[in-house]
Formats: structure tokens, sequence, C-alpha cells
């Protein structure tokens, strides 16, 4: 998950926007294709739909794996809509037709916003996942990020890449504000937190994975759209997609949901703190912004982000599980980063 902040998207830049960004361009369309091949035709969610979740208490929270997602505790929550899939490319461009609304990825920086940037840093764009040929440990992720001009939800993997006949992938570079302005316009809500968990533990209390039980792929069937292969290196595609699938070509979970694990992170309404608050049990909010922080992007507001993608792999990002969050920038969007809906009134 790249949840770095502007300044580190700069880092990236000096380092590989201009030797990077034609092979980051071609790698991402080449996924592109793969992605849009008539295997399109098995998946089965019907975008714009909601279905209903009656609310109840359940265990927030992962004590085991990851130190954000701790402490376990118990929350309850009302009943309430949600998108059976990620928003997608055609749901978006309807909502942009109607509105005229220009994304933070078109616009052209502030320069107030990242002091000390160089010139082609304010240029309108965003983050794009550019695999690397070989890999020079494995902390150093600037290798396989670019901040690239002119990418954005028209333009996925760089200014010569479109969305052209793929109406049906989940809308990516989108930053908060985008999302947000999105849920207005349709008269909906971004879920929060704990809304989003509820529904992606898929009535699988105390459960590692959100199909139940400890294993990724059980009897080798992939469940969503995750890495297979040497990360960052080479995705094998054996659970079917190499980069971002279309919604729904997973099997729903219990509720009749699509991908609230893997293929894009998803915004949800919470700031981010990096433990839960216990105390914080019915229907939560999480911490307000002045109580929100994290330490990978300090001095920049952060908001949490559910459900992994297609880029988490065993080996490296272990956060294709219902209690996984981390803290994403609000003003930084990636080709990896989508939204999905809620509906709070019955």
């Amino acid at each position: 998950m790249f949840n770095k902040t502007r300044s580190f998207a700069i880092t990236i830049a000096l380092v590989s926007i201009f030797s990077l960004a034609m092979l980051g361009t071609i790698s991402l369309d080449l996924l592109a294709e793969v992605n849009t091949s008539s295997s399109e035709t098995k998946c089965k969610s019907k975008t714009g739909d909601q279905v209903w979740i009656e609310g109840g208490t359940f265990t927030m929270g992962d004590n085991e794996t990851y130190r954000e997602e701790a402490p376990e505790h118990k929350v309850t929550i009302d009943s309430f809509w949600i998108d059976t899939n990620e928003v997608t490319n055609a749901q978006f461009k309807k909502f942009i037709d109607e509105t005229g609304y220009v994304t933070v990825a078109e616009r052209k920086p502030n320069p107030e916003d990242i002091p000390g940037a160089p010139p082609e840093m304010l240029k309108p764009g965003s983050v794009v996942f550019t695999p690397p040929f070989d890999v020079g440990g494995m902390q150093n992720i600037t290798q396989w990020w670019t901040y690239m001009p002119g990418a954005n939800w028209r333009h996925p993997s760089g200014p010569k890449s479109n969305i052209d006949g793929k109406d049906n992938l989940p809308v990516v570079h989108i930053a908060f504000e985008d999302a947000q302005a999105y849920a207005d316009w349709a008269g909906r809500e971004l879920p929060t937190e704990a809304q989003f968990e509820f529904v992606a533990r898929s009535q699988k209390e105390g459960e590692h994975y959100a199909w139940g039980g400890e294993e990724l792929a059980p009897e080798r069937k992939h469940m969503a759209n995750t890495w297979q292969g040497i990360f960052p290196l080479q995705d094998t595609k054996e659970d079917g997609y190499a980069g971002i699938a279309p919604v729904g070509c997973y099997d729903p979970n219990e509720y009749g949901a699509y991908d609230l694990i893997g293929n894009v992170w998803e915004w949800t309404s919470n700031w981010y703190a990096d433990r839960h608050n216990p105390n914080d049990t019915l229907n939560p909010k999480g911490p307000t912004k002045e109580d929100s922080f994290d330490e990978k992007n300090a001095g920049f507001p952060v908001r949490v982000v559910k459900g992994g993608s297609y880029l988490c792999a065993p080996s490296f990002c272990m956060r294709y599980r219902p209690a996984a969050r981390q803290a994403q920038d609000t003003g930084l969007g990636s080709d990896h980063i989508g939204f999905r809906t809620v509906s709070n009134q019955r």
C-alpha cells in the first residue's frame, strides 16, 4: 500500500519520474489488456446496486497481525445499505458529466502544499505503480512508484492510457475529496471504518479471512484479486488477473457484496490513528482531525483506507483481511485506491 506523503512523492519523482514514466505506461497498459479480455463476462456484480446490512455487534480489529489493527474490541453499528461493488469508471463518468467536477489529480498542485517541489512536480498528476526490472531492498518502495504527470482517473497508467472499454473497472486515482464529492452527488456517504469491516467480515466472527479460515486461497481457489508471484517483479495472475480486475469477478460475500477484499483500497470516512480506541464502541466515528496522526504522514491529514488491493502479496503486504487498515494522505490518490458508498437511511 502506498501511503506516503506528498513530500515523499516528490522524492519518488526525483528518482524516477523521467526514467521510468514510459516503462510505467507500457507495463500498466499491458495489464489493462489482460483485465478487459473476455474473462469479464464471468463478472456478476450489478453496478449501482446496494445491499441491506442488518446492524449488530462484532469484534473489530486484530491483536495478532499489525500493530495499527489493535486492540480487538466489541463494536455495535446500526443497519445501513452499501454498494455491491466499488464505484466504476462508468459510474464516476456519469457524475463528472453531470457536474463538471475536476478531480484533485487533474488540478495543478498548489506550490504552498509541497514546498520545495521541482517544476515537474507542479503539474497535474498522480502516483502510478511501476513494476521494476529488479529489486534492491524491499523497504525502498520508490523503486516501484512514480509520480506521473497526466495520470488521473481518465488516464490510469499515464497520459497515453485511457479507460476505453473499461467501464466496469473500479475508478482509481481518487483522492478523499473526490470520493466525498461523488457521495454527496449520489445522496450517499462514505462508509465508516466500522461499517466497512463489519461487511467485509461477512458474518465470519473471529476468522482471519473474510471467507473464513486461515487460507488465502482455500483449495487453491482465489477469493479476491491479490498478488501472486514475486512481488513486485511478477504477478503470475493465478487468480485470473494481473493488475486491477473488473468489479464482481470473485464470489460475493454472505451479504451479496463484492471485492471488499483486494482489487483496490477503499476510502472510509474515518480519520486515522495508529491504534483503535476501545471505548469508541457505538457507531464509532474514530478520532477527530485534531487527534489524527500517522508518523509516516507527519504534517498531512490522513484517513483510513480498507480492504487491500491487487498489490497485496504474502511476502510484502498481508492487508487482504477485514481487520487490515492503512493511513492515506487525503490529497493523494494512486492507481490502486478507489471507493464505494453507503446509505444510512432505511
